[in-house]
């Protein structure tokens, strides 16, 4: 049952998966899509576990590729809400887990290198000493470092994973330098890196990286993935991504 502002949605073009929406709240991007599909899944991965997870768009990807056990973390009442209730549409209850928390010290409750994947699409802007931000604000909290910062989501993603583990991040070109430097700092030594772009001859304006709980050095920069071709149709690959036929 929909509530009031609610919406629902096919998710992209995978056959059967449906997600409830709030149009007027923060809805998910291309961002969740290419990350889901970037993130390394193998045969080793049992456990997996969404950091800041909104309405669930990557569990609900990401179930599609393995399965393995999902928990996703979400602290925004609004957003647990409707992750829940995804889940459950799609009756994916007994892989799939929400959690109404605190992304920063979740290991508490869930243990010291208890997962094999990491993921997070993490609020993207700092929030410098003179913005006036209204820290309650649901967009405000979703958009900005207002609850967790870059910094506590890669500790809490090297606590959580076990040796040998992968954390996979979605995240701004202008914020690639604070990313390497914490996931070293934390024992993640960054393993791949794409550049996405909205379309040939623009600036890149994502970027996607994974790290590994690992001391083996070697950063291996993939091709470039556009989004868009000259026509301002979607390219190939992103229509592949989206397991959408081209017309």
């Amino acid at each position: 049952m929909l509530k009031e502002n609610e919406v629902l949605n096919d998710l992209l073009g995978y056959d059967g998966l449906k997600i409830i929406q709030r149009p007027d709240l923060f809805n998910f991007s291309l961002d969740s899509t290419l990350l889901a599909h970037f993130t390394t899944i193998n045969k080793n991965v049992k456990r997996i576990i969404d950091l800041g997870t909104g309405n669930a768009p990557i569990p609900l990807f990401l179930s599609l590729r393995t399965k393995a056990e999902i928990i996703g973390v979400e602290i925004q009442e609004v957003s647990y809400d409707l992750a829940i209730r995804n889940i459950q549409l799609n009756n994916l209850t007994h892989q799939i887990t929400i959690l109404h928390d605190d992304l920063r010290n979740i290991h508490q409750k869930l243990g010291h290198h208890a997962f094999d994947v990491v993921t997070c699409n993490p609020p993207f802007f700092r929030v410098t000493e003179d913005a006036h931000l209204n820290k309650s604000d649901f967009l405000t909290i979703a958009r900005h470092e207002v609850m967790a910062t870059l910094e506590d989501v890669i500790k809490e993603a090297s606590i959580l994973l076990k040796h040998g583990g992968y954390f996979a991040l979605v995240h701004r070109p202008d914020r690639l330098l604070d990313v390497l430097e914490l996931m070293r700092k934390y024992n993640i030594e960054p393993k791949r890196l794409r550049l996405v772009y909205p379309k040939p001859k623009r600036e890149c304006n994502t970027i996607l990286i994974e790290g590994r709980k690992s001391r083996q050095c070697g950063l291996r920069i993939l091709p470039p993935l556009y989004v868009y071709n000259e026509n301002n149709e979607y390219t190939d690959e992103i229509l592949e991504i989206f397991m959408t036929k081209k017309k």
